[in-house]
């Protein structure tokens, strides 16, 4: 890999941990498009399932034990951050032509 797309990509990750960061706690707490219909047309409660968050990894997009706060919330921000680079370049990794000599 040339040294000027490492220099990109490090510049890349370290902006998106940044904005990750410090923007995940402004985030609006209004419900998502499918929530706001859901809790419209009366069956948000049948969708709603306590199994489901349990098993949540980052459930309702704070990491668990860390409170309710902007630290929580950061804190998911970068852990999703995180995850997608390792599997964006682990797929890059895998589909990557090799040479031939």
């Amino acid at each position: 890999m040339a040294n000027n797309m490492k220099k990109f990509i490090l510049v890349a990750l370290i902006t998106s941990f940044v904005l990750a960061i410090f923007l995940s706690p402004f985030a609006s707490s209004s419900p998502d498009g499918l929530e706001k219909v859901a809790e419209d047309k009366g069956f948000l409660s049948r969708a709603e399932g306590a199994e489901v968050w349990e098993s949540s990894p980052i459930p309702d997009y704070a990491i668990p034990g860390l409170g309710e706060g902007a630290i929580a919330t950061g804190a998911a921000g970068l852990a999703g951050v995180a995850i997608t680079f390792v599997l964006g370049y682990g797929l890059a990794k895998l589909l990557e032509k090799k040479e031939v000599a």
